[in-house]
């Protein structure tokens, strides 16, 4: 178990701004001596700020580029590794064309688009914007790279740790922690003979862990003056054996992730997350990020796994569809009816989704990712079993779906 992040919120308007970013560098460095002393390997250290069309006086493609470019630079000036700039916004759909331009000029700053929420319902016309900025965004790179920064959200709350979800609320700085914990997903399996003792093996572990990093990061929350948000414990893989949520979920009884019975184990290791006690931000779900775990990447290999696949697991409690390779030539029109589907049951199911789709340019389904990136797996792009709406769904209406349980 790694801390994958310390994630530090901040508003650049903050009548303190100058102040807060040094207060960061302080901040960031004792947190990771505190938790590696602990013995808790941090990864990165990640900063997100307030949604980019709020900060902006025009919605330009000129300054929206001088923006980023600034901010990135003042992030790298202050240690971190990697900047959130937040969501482009539905109440400004101007927004949302801005960002290919942003992810070309830029290396390390992560961008979203919101699509739902339960307040306000399905936009039609954010997902499809959203549809836009990934279909733009694949050529930026020949690899389809670029789109390994830009997610779209669907009913995705502020102060997720993970990336590219980040974004700040309000004025007051904070942080939060993101952990990469798929190996203790198999490390609990494996040592397990029932159901009961998968289910306590995983939640002694995490607690533990989760009760000892609390008491370092409330200490920090007193002598820095930031608030706490909480923990992630989403269980995030690595490319790496033993750190594959792929993996735990088959040692549960499905032979390969995929088929049939993967959702029960699926839903199992979710409930599992929900009784973990912690305080929480972000999705603290299942995460199956097809290239970052070597399971799943083999899977997509082997045919087991699909889109279809990965939908129906954020039904129970996934984190949706992340880095999901898909053929170079998917229309904005395909990629919208996927983006549609995770939207809704976002809405539906009350709950946060996420998708990082990533069209790779030159490639058609069944052909192999060729990626030479330390956090990714190779492997095969997915198929596509989408078409372009003809009917009402194809508007730009923003419409609203209760949750299923208030019936």
């Amino acid at each position: 178990m790694r801390i994958r992040s310390i994630t530090c919120f901040y508003h650049p308007e903050h009548s303190r701004a100058n102040q807060i970013l040094p207060e960061f560098v302080r901040f960031t460095e004792k947190a990771s001596s505190l938790f590696e002393s602990a013995g808790y390997v941090v990864q990165t250290k990640r900063l997100a700020t307030a949604p980019f069309p709020r900060l902006l006086n025009e919605l330009t493609a000129k300054q929206a580029v001088a923006f980023a470019k600034e901010m990135e630079a003042s992030a790298c000036d202050h240690g971190f590794e990697f900047l959130s700039l937040g969501p482009a916004l539905p109440e400004l759909p101007d927004s949302y064309g801005l960002i290919p331009a942003m992810l070309e000029a830029t290396e390390i700053s992560f961008f979203s688009g919101i699509m739902a929420n339960s307040q306000t319902g399905i936009n039609l016309r954010a997902v499809r914007a959203c549809a836009e900025v990934i279909h733009r965004a694949a050529p930026i790179t020949p690899d389809g790279f670029a789109n390994l920064r830009f997610t779209a959200l669907g009913n995705v709350p502020a102060f997720v740790p993970f990336f590219p979800a980040a974004y700040h609320q309000g004025e007051s700085p904070a942080f939060a922690l993101a952990i990469e914990c798929a190996d203790a997903v198999v490390s609990a399996f494996q040592q397990a003979q029932t159901l009961q003792q998968s289910r306590d093996n995983l939640l002694q572990n995490l607690n533990r862990s989760a009760a000892e990093l609390a008491q370092i990061a409330q200490s920090l929350s007193k002598e820095f003056n930031l608030e706490f948000k909480g923990f992630d414990f989403s269980p995030a893989p690595y490319p790496a054996e033993g750190c594959s949520l792929g993996s735990g979920i088959e040692l549960l009884g499905p032979q390969q992730i995929g088929n049939l019975g993967s959702v029960a184990a699926a839903a199992f290791v979710a409930d599992a997350l929900d009784r973990g006690e912690w305080q929480r931000t972000g999705f603290n779900g299942l995460m199956l990020p097809v290239l970052e775990d070597a399971t799943l990447a083999q899977r997509s290999i082997n045919g087991t796994l699909t889109v279809k696949d990965l939908l129906l697991f954020s039904t129970v409690c996934g984190t949706g569809l992340d880095t999901v390779p898909l053929p170079g030539d998917a229309t904005p029109e395909q990629l919208a009816s996927i983006l549609l589907d995770v939207a809704v049951l976002s809405v539906r199911l009350s709950k946060p989704l996420t998708a990082r789709l990533m069209p790779i340019p030159g490639k058609q389904a069944g052909e192999p990712t060729q990626f030479d990136f330390d956090y990714f797996q190779n492997g095969k792009i997915l198929e596509l079993p989408a078409a372009s709406f003809q009917g009402v769904l194809n508007g730009d209406e923003t419409f609203m779906l209760n949750p299923r349980w208030t019936y």
